[in-house]
């Protein structure tokens, strides 16, 4: 089913990584109700079903495609193809919102945990992005969002692994803005604060703690990130390249030192 007020041959499509919940998801149905045909992925088929049938139910287009993002540089340039296909051919916008945040110090990091964090976070960024970002740039038209984050720019006793791979990712960020910027694609950053997810549910009063001293003075939602990158994906951005929206209620500019 495709959105009702588009022509078909104007649909835009885009792969979130990722979207099977929390931020993702909340992206894939923003992004599905202004018309964009969206290729949800991440490991439960059965979450995915229900993103897509949440969309679907809305008149939105939306399929699944299954990925296992911590696979080989292989497997994940096959991935990449499928959800092309998926998309009907052609991929118009990326965003790369996976990630694993292992919640342990340096010392008890163990390597699985280790490998996997820098697959995830990392190289499967890197190699979706090599292999379908020359298609965007071919037809001198596309976009690309890197899920960042306010950790990136702090020291913190515990997820120092997931601060340095968020660290990673808004700077290759800026180097894919200046790699495919000229050829018409635009690649940004969006960095959320403590938001509540399913994930985090359990910690809500240790999110609580954490932002009532900020400006906005609570967690963020889902939507409020999604909302943005959505944004960053519009035309309406065309000029924004290589930047950092910071979605954090204040709390990278205002955290006491």
């Amino acid at each position: 089913m495709t959105h009702p007020e588009i022509p078909a041959e104007q649909i835009r499509t885009v792969l979130i990584t990722g979207s099977t919940s929390g931020i993702g998801a909340a992206t894939a149905r923003i992004l599905a109700a202004q018309g964009w045909r969206v290729v949800v992925t991440g490991r439960d088929r059965t979450r995915g079903a229900a993103v897509v049938a949440d969309i679907e139910g809305t008149g939105g287009h939306a399929v699944f495609v299954a990925s296992e993002l911590t696979s080989p540089p292989g497997v994940l340039r096959d991935f990449a193809r499928a959800a092309t296909e998926a998309a009907g051919g052609q991929l118009d916008a990326l965003v790369h919102n996976a990630a694993r945040c292992p919640a342990v110090d340096t010392v008890r990091l163990t390597d699985t945990d280790l490998e996997a964090t820098l697959a995830v976070n990392v190289r499967a960024p890197h190699v979706l992005t090599a292999t379908l970002a020359p298609a965007m740039a071919a037809r001198g038209h596309g976009a690309i969002v890197v899920i960042g984050s306010w950790m990136a720019h702090v020291g913190h006793p515990f997820v120092g692994l997931y601060s340095a791979t968020k660290a990673a990712g808004i700077q290759l960020a800026r180097s894919w803005a200046a790699e495919f910027g000229p050829h018409g694609v635009w690649v940004n950053t969006v960095s959320p604060g403590a938001t509540r997810t399913p994930i985090n549910a359990a910690d809500g009063d240790v999110i609580a703690r954490m932002t009532a001293g900020t400006p906005a003075g609570r967690p963020g939602t889902p939507d409020e990130t999604a909302d943005v990158v959505a944004w960053l994906l519009s035309e309406q951005a065309g000029y924004v390249h290589g930047a950092e929206i910071a979605v954090d209620g204040g709390i990278t500019a205002t955290r006491p030192g």
